[in-house]
Formats: C-alpha cells, sequence, structure tokens
C-alpha cells in the first residue's frame, strides 16, 4: 500500500492536519507513513485522524458559519480571498508542483500542469462567486415574490488520490465562493498538498475556520465526516462502491449529496476522421496521470474501414512508451501504491488469458526503482464488447479497442456500459458530430478533441453509475447553494 499506520516521525516532514486555523495531530496521536510511489519508501507522515478529529474539525466549520464572517462576508470580499489564494499558489507553484508529484507518482510536467489548472480554479471562483443571482417571480397581485441563492452550511468535501491539488481546487474553490464553510479530507495516500493549500488560505485571509482539512483513512475519518449531524452537504469523488456507501451515510442525515464516480468513457472514430490528428489525442487520453483519471478514453470505438489503421498507428504508439520515476518526467510515473499495481496487472493477466489479442506493449524504464508500483502500457484489440476489461474501470495505462459497423452500432457500443462520464466523437461529418454527440449518454462529449487542460469552466459530472451532480464552472456554485424563495404580502 502507499501508506501505512505508523507511531514515528517519517524522514522528510511530519504533516499537521489544519483543523480551526491551527496545524494539528490527531487526536491519538497515531500517524500514517507516506511513500513515494516512484520506489515505495517513506518520505513524510500524516496524522491518522479519527472520528473524534473529524468532529473536532467539522465543530471548528459549523463555528466558523454560524458565528464567523465567512457566510456573511459580501461575495466580491469571498472572492478577494479566493484571488489572494491563487496569487499565492503561483507564488509557490514550483514548491506545490514538486510535492505533488512526489507524492502520487505522476511525472514532473503532470504536477506543474496541475497546479496550472488549480490556479485557474480558484481564479475563477474568485470573480464567479458574486454572479449568482436570485430572480423575481410574477406572481398574485398584492405580492413580491423573490428568490435567493444561499450557502448550505459545512460542506464535506472528500478528495482521492489521482488528482489532490485540483480536485480539492475544484470543491473548495465553488464551496467557499457561496459563503460555505469545507471540511475537506483527502486520500491517505496523497494528502500532502490539500494541507500545504489550507495553510496558503489562511496566509490569504480566509478566516479560521473555514478551510479545513483532516486527513486519515477512508473507513476511519471518510466515514466519521461523510456521517456527521453537523455537516449540510457532502461531495466525493472515487468508486462507486464507496460512493453509494457515502451517500447511505448522508442519507441518515438527509443530506444533499455531488458524486463523480468515475467512467469507461468512449472515443468513437469514424471513416472520415483525420487519423493524424486523433491519434496523439487518443494515446495521451489513457496515458495521463498513469491512466489514474476518472474521465480516462479508455476505450476507441473505430469504424471498421479504418480499424487497422487506427490499430497500426495506435500499437506504434504505445511500443513507445515508457513509465518510469516522476523525476525522469516521461511518458507516464507509477501507479499510486502496491494495491492498484496489483489490481491493474490481475486485469491486464485475465484478458490476455482470455485470449484477447494484445497489439502492443509499452516498457518500464531500465532504472526504474524494483520497489516501485510500475505499469507498462497496454494496447488491447478486438475486445469483446461485453469481457471484463469491456466493462469494469481499470484506472491504468490499459487501452482497449473496438471495430464497428455504422453510426448505430457506434452508439449502442459507446453507451454500453454502467459508466456514463465523458466521450470522444472523431468525424468531419458536422451533422453526424451533433447527432452522436446527443445520442451518446454521457455528462461531457468533445468532438474532434479529447479533455480540456481542466476544462475549470467546463459543468463536469457524469450519467448512470458515474454519479450525479455538477462540478465545475457555474453548475458547481448551483449545486453549492440553496435556493431559498421569500414572499412579501403588501397589499
Amino acid at each position: 500500500m502507499g501508506a501505512h499506520l505508523s507511531t514515528t516521525v517519517a524522514q522528510d516532514r511530519a504533516f499537521m492536519q489544519i483543523v480551526d486555523g491551527k496545524p494539528v495531530d490527531s487526536l491519538s496521536g497515531e500517524r500514517i507513513d507516506v511513500v513515494s510511489p516512484s520506489d515505495g519508501k517513506v518520505f513524510a507522515s500524516i496524522p491518522a485522524s479519527g472520528a473524534a478529529d473529524v468532529d473536532r474539525a467539522v465543530k471548528a466549520a459549523r463555528r466558523a458559519f454560524d458565528d464567523g464572517p465567512w457566510s456573511r462576508m459580501p461575495a466580491v470580499e469571498r472572492g478577494r480571498c479566493l484571488t489572494r489564494l491563487f496569487q499565492l499558489i503561483e507564488k509557490h507553484g514550483a514548491e506545490l508542483g514538486a510535492l505533488e508529484s512526489r507524492d502520487t507518482g505522476k511525472p514532473v510536467r503532470q504536477g506543474k500542469a496541475d497546479v496550472v489548472a488549480t490556479m485557474r480554479y480558484y481564479e475563477f471562483y474568485g470573480g464567479a462567486g458574486d454572479k449568482i443571482h436570485g430572480d423575481t417571480i410574477p406572481f398574485l397581485e398584492g405580492y413580491t415574490a423573490l428568490t435567493l441563492r444561499e450557502p448550505h452550511g459545512v460542506v464535506a468535501g472528500i478528495i482521492p488520490w489521482n488528482y489532490p491539488l485540483q480536485i480539492l481546487a475544484r470543491v473548495a474553490g465553488a464551496a467557499l465562493a457561496m459563503g460555505n464553510t469545507l471540511v475537506a479530507k483527502p486520500a491517505e495516500d496523497a494528502s500532502l498538498s490539500a494541507i500545504r493549500i489550507a495553510e496558503l488560505a489562511l496566509e490569504a485571509g480566509i478566516p479560521e475556520g473555514v478551510f479545513n482539512v483532516v486527513t486519515g483513512y477512508g473507513r476511519a475519518a471518510g466515514a466519521a465526516l461523510s456521517g456527521h449531524p453537523l455537516v449540510d452537504y457532502v461531495t466525493f469523488t472515487g468508486s462507486p462502491l464507496t460512493g453509494t456507501a457515502i451517500q447511505q451515510a448522508a442519507a441518515v442525515n438527509n443530506r444533499g449529496v455531488t458524486m463523480e464516480l468515475g467512467g469507461k468513457s468512449p472515443q468513437i472514430v469514424f471513416a472520415d476522421a483525420d487519423i493524424d490528428a486523433a491519434l496523439p489525442v487518443l494515446v495521451n487520453a489513457i496515458i495521463q496521470n498513469g491512466g489514474q483519471t476518472c474521465s480516462a478514453g479508455s476505450r476507441v470505438l473505430v469504424e471498421r474501414p479504418v480499424y487497422d489503421k487506427v490499430a497500426a498507428g495506435l500499437a506504434e504508439r504505445f511500443s513507445k512508451l515508457v513509465a518510469g520515476p516522476h523525476e525522469a518526467d516521461l511518458d507516464l510515473g507509477a501507479l499510486i501504491n502496491s494495491k492498484q499495481r496489483e489490481r491493474v496487472a490481475g486485469m491486464v493477466a485475465v484478458a490476455e488469458e482470455a485470449g484477447i489479442p494484445v497489439l502492443a506493449k509499452g516498457s518500464v524504464a531500465a532504472d526504474a526503482p524494483e520497489s516501485g508500483y510500475y505499469q507498462a502500457p497496454v494496447l488491447f484489440g478486438s475486445v469483446d464488447p461485453e469481457a471484463v476489461i469491456a466493462q469494469d474501470e481499470v484506472f491504468g495505462p490499459v487501452l482497449t479497442l473496438f471495430p464497428f459497423d455504422g453510426e448505430q452500432e457506434a452508439v449502442a457500443l459507446a453507451n454500453g456500459t454502467e459508466f456514463g462520464l465523458v466521450a470522444g466523437v472523431w468525424t468531419k461529418d458536422g451533422a453526424r458530430q451533433h447527432r452522436v454527440a446527443k445520442r451518446v449518454r454521457a455528462g461531457q462529449v468533445f468532438v474532434n478533441g479529447y479533455g480540456a487542460g481542466g476544462g475549470i469552466e467546463l459543468p463536469f459530472g457524469g450519467f448512470k453509475k458515474s454519479g450525479h451532480g455538477r462540478e465545475k464552472g457555474f453548475e458547481a456554485l448551483y449545486d453549492m447553494s440553496a435556493t431559498k424563495t421569500i414572499v412579501f404580502n403588501h397589499g
């Protein structure tokens, strides 16, 4: 695993969680060793919090919301605090990028790109909070009816390990812009950048108790947070199984939730597509972050007349891909921990044993530490649409190819899983672009492209097993607030 209980202080730094504006250890004193995925070695530690620690953080957030200035502060003033946070992230960008890269195992350039996207979230929400308006509603004679958008109160943000900087930013930016207070629980495998951001939030002038970070295992801290009676809204990014447990915990208190629960995203390549333009995008969409991306383009559906050409082009590129340590800045880094590496390798082995053709494999750098958590990229061709590797989210650098005949079969294949997060459509036919984009069940559809460098302004979320609610853009501000109706009887 990438983290395990420890009572010793690790070698680089013993990080503290941030609660009520102060760095604090867990009440038990227990800590979790932080392991670099690149070499499997401990380099820091974090508090191993439990229910009592979560209770302390939630009560701090509750006081800050009920009694502090944040929820009553003019939206423009809250926005200025978030803008100052954006500026501090820019100032400390090199530090944050290096920390993110080491903590998650992703290549250095990806850590830097995550910092750029993170800055943009706080910049966007710094200017967006005062743009959300209520309405006046035509009503009965002698009455005036209007609506307000008000914060929920205390928001719980349960953050995954694949993009901790970015996903914390999209939760915190929207929640804080609307006047909520926040308790964030990052994954135990990747908590360090969240702690650092909370420190910078205080420096930016965000009041004590507004931006809290509690670290620990999901089964202890995460479970306690999602079911805490003083939490008013829960947002989670992760697996459908864990998402179900969190929704059940929140339902005990009848709390609202936003769930982003992964994907099995298709990219549909029609025969008239610009294949040369598509190929590098198809590759990058699965190897970015080692395939550990909810929106990874993990299925490529290819119209039969160009299937061989696309398969050969992808195979050529896959055979040249190399995984290695984060500091080597290769095509991809290590997976997050040994459990994830074993899971991905196991799914690859099952597919190979089932006779699914392997069209190409990348490699692991010869000098990569044997103790690191590496998985070479794998390209499978002519996959049975009902195979496990075609249906289940691998969350690793594994790409599957499927031939199809015609638009109807393409849409059926694209919609043929339980997920519906993102899709790509590659065709020069403008009418087909519109038809297919509308028929594919996905929260985002990209035409002749895929991904948007974070897509801060673009509403993001899924259909079916990929979850519900929307993050990013102005839609997130609506999720992070509630409508209040006020009716005046003035005769």
